[in-house]
C-alpha cells in the first residue's frame, strides 16, 4: 500500500474513533452551532432533495427530520456509535431510511444509484475530501444533484492563519479541520458547481457530476 494511502487510512481511522467516543454527547456539543444558524441552513438545503437520496456522514441523524416526506434516504457513516443514534431518530419518523456503516471515500453502491447526494459538515473530517467528493459524483445520476453545507477556511489572511492554528487542536480533539477549502475541493473533484451561497465561513453548495468535457482539475488542500 502506498505511504499516502496508508497515512490517509490511519488518519480516517483515528477520526472514526473520536466520533465513536463523542457520539453520546455530540448533539449537546453541536447545539451552539445549530442555534447560530446551521439548523436553518440545513433545513433550507435539504428541502431541495429529490427521489432516492444518499446522505454521507449521517451522524446522529440530525438531517432526517428536514427531508421532504416523499424521498427515500440511504445514510452512511464511519462511526457505528453515531449510526446507532441515527437509527433511534429514524425509528420515530415516517421517512423511508436505510442506515449503514460505510466510508464516503469508498461508497459501496454502483454508479448512478441516486438522484441526490447530501453532505452537511462532513468534508471537514474526511481524510481525503477530494476522493469523497468524486465518489458522490460517481454514485449520483448524471442529471442528479449534490447538496453540501460546509464551513471553510476564512478568506482573510489573518483569520485564515488562525484557522490553520486552530486546526491543530480541532483535528486532534474533535476530528475535524477548521481550514478546509471545500469549495475548491468540489471543483478539484470534477463536480460542476451550479450554485454557491456564501455567508462568512459557511458555504451552501449545489453541484452535479460534470460532463466528461468539463471534468478535471488538480486536488486542493
Amino acid at each position: 500500500m502506498p505511504a499516502e494511502l496508508s497515512n490517509a487510512a490511519a488518519d480516517q481511522a483515528e477520526v472514526t474513533r473520536r466520533y465513536d467516543r463523542m457520539a453520546r454527547i455530540y448533539d449537546i456539543y453541536d447545539a451552539p452551532m445549530e442555534w447560530m444558524g446551521t439548523r436553518k441552513r440545513r433545513s433550507r438545503l435539504l428541502g431541495e432533495a429529490r427521489g432516492s437520496v444518499l446522505e454521507v456522514g449521517v451522524g446522529t441523524g440530525k438531517n432526517l427530520s428536514h427531508y421532504p416526506d416523499d424521498v427515500a434516504v440511504t445514510g452512511i457513516d464511519v462511526s457505528s456509535e453515531m449510526l446507532a443514534r441515527a437509527k433511534e431518530r429514524a425509528g420515530k419518523l415516517p421517512l423511508e431510511t436505510d442506515l449503514i456503516e460505510a466510508d464516503v471515500q469508498d461508497i459501496p453502491f454502483d454508479d448512478d444509484s441516486f438522484d441526490t447526494a447530501v453532505g452537511t459538515c462532513v468534508f471537514c473530517s474526511v481524510a481525503d475530501p477530494v476522493q469523497g467528493l468524486r465518489e458522490l459524483a460517481r454514485v449520483v445520476h448524471p442529471d442528479g444533484r449534490i447538496l453540501l453545507l460546509e464551513h471553510v477556511r476564512p478568506q482573510s489572511e489573518f483569520l485564515g492563519s488562525l484557522a490553520d492554528l486552530a486546526t491543530v487542536l480541532t483535528r486532534r480533539i474533535f476530528g475535524f479541520r477548521a481550514n478546509r477549502r471545500t469549495e475548491d475541493n468540489v471543483a478539484a473533484a470534477g463536480l460542476e458547481i451550479i450554485d454557491v451561497e456564501r455567508s462568512g465561513v459557511w458555504r451552501t453548495i449545489t453541484a452535479r457530476p460534470a460532463h466528461p468535457s468539463s471534468a478535471g482539475g488538480d486536488e486542493a488542500g
